[in-house]
């Protein structure tokens, strides 16, 4: 069985940190076998992976618009190539979508893509997807169903606007979403109540807080990956709380996480 966790939010909240932080969890909990999936056209979670990345699934569905491989289908072509653009980490893999489509028309390619991202994402037991605020690729059902959809705003009013905005959208979306919840970021101190206010009316449970750190305003400045931030930084712990609440301890080996809720 593979768990699905989506990460969303509007550019600037720490989803991609957040996503970060998740996948190393799994990887020091040997929770099972990892993809990380880039599901923002900036894809720039490679950078806090400390992985390279030399082509997207976006590169790959141009260039087969220019035509394929001879004797090959463009499924079997498709296929290969998208696998070929998986990056193998020593821990976890990496797979970055890139940009939506472009001009023209793109359903054939598309549907290809789907059955191709669901074979992929079966032959893991954990898939953390960081999205973008529009979630293009979850609509547009690039990826399986969804276990845990995270929504990540900041401390502001207008970011838990956007996360409220985001609650409508995923009700629109034609992929089953069994659990969604509300992460605030950078957060200096208590919540303030106009926020924690506003928090509870956006429509999902807030499922946690995360400390502002400067430490990761460092790591960010001097582009070093944040999954070397120290095991005791304060958003490193905050991080691993999140997980560990979703996932459960210890070797989970691909089993049902136990949730927030302890279904």
């Amino acid at each position: 069985m593979t768990v699905t966790i989506a990460v969303a939010g509007k550019g600037g909240t720490g989803k991609t940190t957040l996503s970060g932080l998740l996948i190393r969890y799994l990887v020091e909990h040997r929770a099972g076998k990892v993809l990380a999936i880039d599901a923002d056209p900036s894809s720039n979670l490679h950078l806090v992976l400390g992985l390279p990345l030399s082509q997207t699934v976006g590169d790959i569905r141009e260039e087969a618009r220019g035509g394929v491989q001879p004797g090959m289908s463009r499924q079997d072509w498709l296929s290969y190539t998208v696998r070929m653009a998986v990056e193998e980490g020593a821990d976890f893999d990496l797979l970055a979508m890139g940009r939506p489509e472009g001009q023209g028309c793109y359903c054939a390619a598309n549907h290809m893509l789907r059955n191709i991202m669901d074979g992929i994402n079966s032959g893991y037991d954990f898939v953390v997807m960081d999205n973008e605020a529009g979630m293009e690729h979850l609509s547009r059902r690039t990826t399986r169903d969804v276990d845990y959809l995270l929504l990540v705003s900041d401390a502001s009013l207008r970011g838990l606007v956007a996360a409220e905005a985001m609650v409508a959208l995923t009700k629109e979306l034609e992929v089953n979403v069994l659990h969604s919840y509300l992460v605030i970021n950078r957060v200096m101190g208590d919540l303030p109540a106009p926020l924690q206010g506003k928090a509870g009316g956006i429509g999902i449970p807030l499922l946690a807080t995360l400390p502002y750190d400067s430490l990761l305003v460092e790591f960010d400045s001097q582009g070093r990956p944040l999954v070397e931030l120290p095991a005791d930084a304060p958003i490193s712990r905050a991080v691993a709380d999140v997980a560990a609440r979703l996932v459960g301890n210890g070797d989970l080996g691909g089993r049902k996480p136990s949730g927030p809720e302890g279904k």
